[in-house]
């Protein structure tokens, strides 16, 4: 079973983080929640569900307007070919669908499959924004509290120059 909105909010609670949320229309790209969210402070950010040949599982989380090449990437990493995961295996492991992906979804990954990559410069932004595992609201906290939430799932990301 995967975890809710509001079990989620309530796990950021539990761990000491402040957040906020703000509800708006679905958004499933970029573009859509630029138009969307309204003035929402902090850095806004897209996350990426890739999977490499070998079945190695990704989460690369980055700033919403950083291009990513997934060739160079996959040369950062230290992976084999990189491609988006398929929405069955997303779901799965993350319990989250396509538009939807945020590293709150590692709530979900008690197995741990995912590598988790974060940008850099996103982690140098005062506040960032995520989706609180549906693309309906954001949720914005410090990058900070982001790092303890993701240790608390269990991972620890690795913090890269995109």
């Amino acid at each position: 079973m995967h975890a809710t909105r509001e079990e989620l909010l309530r796990r950021l609670d539990e761990l000491g983080i402040r957040s906020t949320t703000v509800e708006h229309p679905p958004v499933f790209t970029v573009e859509e929640s630029k138009r969307l969210r309204g003035e929402l402070p902090g850095g806004h950010c897209k996350s990426l569900f890739l999977k490499d040949k070998k079945d190695v599982l990704w989460l690369v989380v980055a700033l919403e307007d950083r291009p990513i090449d997934l060739k160079e990437l996959r040369r950062r990493i230290g992976a084999a070919n990189l491609s988006f995961g398929r929405p069955e295996l997303l779901m799965e492991v993350l319990g989250v669908g396509p538009g939807s992906v945020t590293p709150f979804a590692l709530i979900n990954d008690r197995a741990r499959r995912v590598n988790v990559v974060l940008d850099q410069a996103m982690m140098a932004i005062e506040a960032v924004n995520y989706h609180p595992l549906a693309n309906r609201a954001t949720t914005t906290i410090a990058p900070a509290d982001l790092l303890r939430f993701i240790r608390a799932c269990g991972h620890e990301p690795r913090q890269i120059e995109l």
